[in-house]
């Protein structure tokens, strides 16, 4: 919990210092997240989330969700359709909240681990541009076995 608190803490900083606010709904939302021990999902969320504020409605998830986005503190998984932390949210990188990252997530397990290897968003960038396309940014989803399962 000490760690939630923290990171929450982090957010709520990361936020002031941009301008925008982690709203009392923004940090509940974040904070679920924070807790789940999987990425999950935003009905999910919502489910958490109604058990904490009856009038919550689907929106209010997607809204907070977002918000999350947009300040680089969550990260949006494709294939899970799913929502998960950013591990570097609030660490001194220099990539910014626009950080290179990839995921690796286990198709056995469900585990899921964000790693940041700038050389494969750099190929990515470098082979898109060869085709004349400009990269606003790439998430790539790996799925394999992680190390427990394989």
């Amino acid at each position: 919990m000490a760690e939630v608190s923290a990171a929450l803490a982090r957010a709520a900083a990361i936020c002031g210092e941009r301008g925008a606010q982690l709203t009392p709904l923004r940090r509940q939302v974040f904070s679920l997240i924070l807790e789940a021990e999987a990425p999950i999902g935003a009905y999910a969320l919502l489910d958490k989330l109604r058990g904490l504020r009856a009038g919550a409605a689907p929106p209010t998830v997607y809204r907070a969700l977002d918000f999350l986005i947009a300040q680089g503190l969550v990260h949006k998984l494709e294939r899970l359709n799913a929502f998960t932390p950013c591990v570097e949210a609030g660490h001194d990188h220099n990539h910014g909240h626009e950080h290179p990252h990839q995921f690796l997530i286990c198709t056995q397990c469900g585990a899921t681990a964000e790693i940041c290897a700038p050389a494969v968003s750099a190929a990515i960038e470098a082979a898109a541009r060869a085709e004349g396309f400009m990269p606003a940014g790439a998430t790539v989803e790996v799925v394999g076995l992680c190390g427990a399962c394989g």
